[in-house]
């Protein structure tokens, strides 16, 4: 299996993403929408920046349970409920994202929601990833 990042010089720098990911090998995993729900399934944190590094925690072990490692990640779609804020963190979010999961980037949106499934919820991040 490989993932191959490409980020023509023609578009404008990626941070935080990559502008496109090349994939090959044998096992898609689709991973659900994950919020901050902790194990009872209650949303856990107030500030974004919480919220985010629990719903990143929550796809990375999904994508654990699967076989899989942050490296995998092809895409991921970050859904929020205030993308100023989102935008405004957009640092400290970056600094969690490469905590838990690394710099190879996955492609990657931000789209703005009005509300989740859960009200408390700020955030949601879903995406796939290729397997051997």
């Amino acid at each position: 299996m490989s993932l191959e990042r490409l980020n023509p010089a023609e578009l404008s720098p990626p941070t935080g993403f990559s502008h496109a990911v090349v994939a090959v090998g044998s096992r898609l995993v689709f991973l659900a929408g994950q919020t901050a729900l902790d194990g009872d399934g209650k949303v856990v944190g107030t500030t974004l920046p919480e919220q985010f590094r629990t719903a990143t925690t929550n796809l990375l072990t999904a994508l654990a349970a699967a076989g899989g490692t942050p490296g995998d990640l092809a895409r991921v779609t970050v859904y929020a409920t205030d993308v100023a804020e989102y935008r405004l963190r957009a640092r400290e979010l970056g600094s969690i994202w490469r905590e838990l999961a690394g710099r190879d980037y996955p492609a990657m949106a931000v789209i703005g929601v009005v509300r989740l499934w859960d009200e408390q919820a700020l955030v949601e991040l879903d995406g796939f990833a290729l397997l051997d």
